[in-house]
This record gives C-alpha cells, sequence and structure tokens, in this order.
C-alpha cells in the first residue's frame, strides 16, 4: 500500500543511474587534511590540534544540514510548499574512546538532533508532508540511521 503523502520520483524510476562523487585528499602527517572536492577545498582538523577546521565528526553534522537544505528545497519545489529560509542546528553524542580504540565503543555518533526552523507560512499539514518526505529522501540522514544512530529532528514554522 503506497503512502498518498509521498511524492513521486523526479526522475523515471525504472532507468537505473549510478552517480559518481570523486575528491583528493592530502595529509602532512598530522591531524589536518586538505580535502578538494571540483574547485572546493574542506579542511577538517582537531580542535585540540591545530583547530583549523572543523573536525571529521563535526563535517558529518554539517553534510546532514546541507543535505537536509537541498532535499527540503527539492521537495518544497515539488510541492509548490513556500518558505523564505531554513534555520538548522545540530548537535551530536559520541563517546571519544571509540576512535582511541576501546574495545566495544563505537568511533561514531550515538544520537544526533537535528533542529530545523523553517519561514513559512503553509499549514501543519503541508509541514507534516514536507518533513515525511524529506527524511524519507534525505541520503546523510538516512546513512546516520542505517549505521544505528539515534537521529531525531524536531521541525518548527517561523510564521511571519
Amino acid at each position: 500500500m503506497s503512502d498518498p503523502d509521498i511524492l513521486p520520483p523526479d526522475m523515471d524510476p525504472t532507468i537505473k543511474k549510478i552517480g559518481i562523487r570523486k575528491l583528493s585528499a592530502h595529509n602532512e602527517a598530522s591531524a589536518r587534511t586538505v580535502t578538494t572536492v571540483r574547485s572546493h577545498q574542506i579542511v577538517t582538523d582537531e580542535a585540540n590540534e591545530g583547530d583549523t577546521g572543523p573536525s571529521p565528526l563535526e563535517n558529518t553534522l554539517a553534510s546532514l544540514t546541507g543535505c537536509e537544505g537541498v532535499i527540503i528545497n527539492r521537495c518544497a519545489k515539488a510541492m509548490g510548499f513556500a518558505y523564505s529560509a531554513v534555520d538548522m542546528e545540530a548537535e551530536g553524542d559520541m563517546d571519544p574512546r571509540g576512535s582511541r580504540g576501546v574495545a566495544g565503543v563505537r568511533p561514531y555518533f550515538l544520537a544526533v538532533r537535528l533542529k530545523i526552523r523553517i519561514h513559512t507560512n503553509e499549514p501543519e499539514e503541508q509541514l507534516a508532508k514536507l518533513r515525511k518526505n524529506v527524511e524519507n529522501r534525505c541520503p546523510v540522514m538516512n546513512l546516520f540511521r542505517d549505521a544505528g544512530v539515534d537521529v531525531t529532528a524536531e521541525w518548527e514554522a517561523n510564521r511571519s
């Protein structure tokens, strides 16, 4: 049984397509890594080392909010959902013993909390439909969930 709130695909679902993402990275025997993606550079580092960029785990949270922003925009366009902006906050709980080699301790997030504040005057039913579709489609959110991370998202409308 299909869910009437789920938007149809915006591409032919019978034609398999493989998307390739490519990057390169350089590390000079430190915690700092410079990654090049197309013409963009991303620096990762650790706060207690050089602190020249966010940590890799902080970057995964940034990837989550960035991905949510893309998918919100795509779903909103498909729905005719009017909004002017989205503000997001993300935080994750992790036990640093995991990345330090302690057996049985997960080296990645245990839980992630996301707050999404969308600037819209759309009714609550439309916001609920948007949320359902975004959470169904967001690749990064689904990666976290498939890894067993307890992901919660709190959505609210900022109505003007």
